[in-house]
């Protein structure tokens, strides 16, 4: 086992008293669910040995620990880019360390350009497929066979049965495919419109590492995108880090409401 993984989840289960079996991470903007954590344990990342930390706009940068809507959670307050300078095997790192403390599931979120011009900014879309055009994996190097095989079956990277009973609540939530780039640039039309020819229907610059370990790992998965605006092209209008912020914070009602139902419909 990586004495690096070994170190940090050393030093944050010495700061818990209680291991939850659920994680989320939280995407830019959408932070303000981490204020809703009751009997709240927070541990900055900088804090954890080995551990990266947020550098982007609109991320805390802390692990929360605590209950959310009834479930015991750790919370992701902030998350890791390429684009910040960290390694895809710094993102392994993170998800290997929450495995060793016993999560098993993971609810992942973030904010997204949409390629689909169906969608419209603040639309809540639950992701069912990914492409990977960061031309990175976290998994690159030699595997570890204590988390997971050499080859994962990405066919499994997401909990189906978890997406069924959201879907049973939100029958007509929006699904699409998300599309991973390493940023920071905004996207060019010329790139919006091959990569809508491709099948995206949202394009982001985070989200797959995550998922990509968590396949390798077992750990199930839901990936929700809050669609914050129309991506490069479809509107005259330049785009910007602060519209991703504002229409996400316009969502909070209802963004909230979909993920305490999502964890509701857990067992």
């Amino acid at each position: 086992m990586d004495i690096k993984v070994k170190e940090a989840y050393e030093y944050i289960i010495s700061h818990i008293s209680t291991r939850p079996k659920i994680a989320l991470i939280l995407g830019s903007g959408l932070g303000f669910l981490a204020n809703q954590v009751e009997n709240a344990i927070g541990i900055n990342y900088k804090d954890i040995p080995n551990f990266p930390h947020s550098t982007a706009p609109g991320h805390e940068g802390k692990l929360i620990f605590g209950t959310l809507f009834g479930k015991n959670v750790v919370v992701m307050s902030g998350r890791f880019h390429i684009y910040e300078g960290w390694n895809p095997s710094d993102i392994k790192l993170v998800i290997h360390t929450l495995k060793m403390v016993g999560i098993e599931r993971m609810l992942i979120t973030n904010a997204a350009g949409a390629v689909n011009t169906s969608y419209v900014p603040g639309d809540i879309v639950l992701v069912k497929d990914i492409i990977n055009l960061m031309f990175r994996n976290p998994l690159r190097g030699p595997n570890d066979s204590d988390f997971g095989p050499r080859f994962p079956d990405m066919l499994g990277a997401f909990d189906r049965e978890w997406m069924e009973k959201i879907k049973s609540v939100y029958p007509h939530i929006k699904e699409g495919v998300y599309l991973a780039v390493t940023g920071p640039t905004y996207e060019t039309p010329a790139e919006i419109r091959a990569f809508r020819k491709l099948g995206a229907d949202l394009v982001g610059m985070s989200t797959v590492p995550e998922l990509i370990v968590c396949a390798h790992v077992g750990m199930k998965t839901v990936i929700f995108s809050c669609a914050t605006n129309m991506a490069a092209g479809i509107l005259d209008q330049p785009l910007s880090h602060e519209e991703v912020v504002d229409v996400a914070n316009k969502v909070k009602e209802k963004f909230t409401e979909i993920v305490k139902n999502a964890l509701e419909v857990l067992e």
